[in-house]
């Protein structure tokens, strides 16, 4: 029997990912189990989720997922590599022997080689030498340029969005030595960020129609349309207006240092950062302001909510700390009960145990709860609910 284990946001969970999860069961056994370690409440591109983590984790589990958990915010909000290694690291804690993922390639070999390649030293140096000798050169078109040089055509593939992240998983795979193969499934339907209609449309496309007032249960599996169903009746949606307005009186708190100290704010992107904070009033504008062709709007946008939320490089330096079960269902218990003394990390079922299990996995789970009480505050009164709910929180069993 295998583990598999799936690094996810589900923002929002649909048709697609459904198909991912059938085929991993497909091609690995039915009896397979699947843990999924997921994004919280902010995730990876630099804005908060369209439903809150634990919407999103009981969706996943009454659609097919045995075990949601949660990837720490620090992670959450890393750049690739950091997203990547903070998740195989929990993946590997909750005993997987596979990691599946999306790929638009879906083609292992180059994967590998090219994860191998950007491991070495040999790969630094020469990115850091494209990188000085044009000071317009981003990093990732310097990774892609020095991939290409040694790798030839595979190097197209970091073009890709899945790919780009792909070969992150396999990256931590090797740094973790953790003994997880992987299965890569051909992305279907519309690429990665595309607003390309279809039977399989991309998240992105699909939060905007939910944002618009569209009906979206057309890609949406039954059972997760449900809980979100439930979720936009109750009114816990986030509004833009008042997220950004809950950020800015944070950010305007912060000491110029305190951006120095953001992870990816080396080279003086955390004081170019703080600059645009003060120059513009909305949050969109201080990421443009900020960005050019080496600095990208995404690394930004990150860095932003990152000094909004309180944290700091030096809290993505370590692997995650714990490991939180947002969502779990009979079988994925009975994994855990059989990882009892096995695994490395405490397990997180009920928020009170967070108590015993260190100073820094309590550092790391209080900027969680505090990053969802900012989420809470970004939905209309109707919907906040009573504060402190992250502490106060068990598994959601299905």
């Amino acid at each position: 029997m295998h583990t598999v284990g799936i690094v996810c946001e589900y923002n929002p969970f649909h048709n697609g990912h459904l198909y991912q999860l059938n085929e991993a069961k497909r091609l690995l056994g039915a009896d397979t189990v699947t843990i999924c370690v997921m994004s919280g409440d902010f995730v990876q591109r630099g804005e908060a989720a369209v439903f809150d983590k634990f919407a999103r984790s009981e969706a996943a589990c009454r659609c097919g997922a045995d075990l949601v958990t949660e990837l720490p915010l620090p992670w959450c909000l890393s750049s690739a590599e950091g997203f990547a290694f903070g998740a195989v690291s929990l993946l590997a804690a909750l005993g997987c022997d596979i990691l599946s993922f999306g790929s638009e390639s879906a083609d292992t070999s180059a994967l590998r080689s090219l994860a191998a390649f950007l491991s070495g030293k040999e790969a630094q140096d020469r990115i850091h030498a494209l990188m000085d000798a044009d000071e317009t050169l981003s990093f990732a078109r310097a990774r892609q340029l020095a991939a290409a040089e040694a790798l030839g055509d595979s190097a197209a593939l970091l073009s890709n969005p899945n790919d780009i992240l792909a070969v992150e998983y396999l990256k931590a795979i090797a740094k973790t030595g953790v003994g997880i193969e992987p299965l890569a499934i051909r992305r279907e339907g519309a690429a990665h960020d595309s607003k390309r209609e279809g039977e399989y449309p991309s998240a992105m496309r699909l939060r905007e129609r939910l944002r618009g007032g569209e009906d979206i249960s057309a890609n949406i599996p039954a059972p997760a349309m449900t809980v979100f169903a439930r979720e936009i009746q109750a009114g816990r949606i986030p509004r833009g207006d008042l997220l950004e307005t809950a950020l800015l009186s944070r950010l305007y708190r912060l000491a110029p240092e305190e951006f120095d100290d953001l992870p990816d704010a080396g080279g003086g992107a955390g004081r170019r950062l703080y600059r645009a904070l003060w120059r513009f009033g909305k949050i969109e504008e201080i990421v443009r302001e900020a960005s050019n062709k080496r600095y990208t709007e995404a690394r930004m946008r990150r860095m932003l909510y990152g000094a909004a939320l309180g944290f700091c490089a030096e809290d993505t330096k370590t692997v995650p700390p714990y490991i939180r079960v947002l969502a779990s269902n009979e079988r994925g218990r009975a994994h855990l009960a059989s990882m009892r003394g096995i695994t490395p990390l405490p397990v997180i079922s009920k928020s009170g145990e967070i108590k015993i299990a260190g100073l820094q996995a309590q550092k790391v789970f209080k900027l969680c709860a505090e990053a969802h009480e900012l989420y809470r505050l970004a939905c209309l009164p109707a919907g906040r609910g009573t504060p402190g709910e992250d502490w106060r929180k068990s598994t959601v069993i299905v």
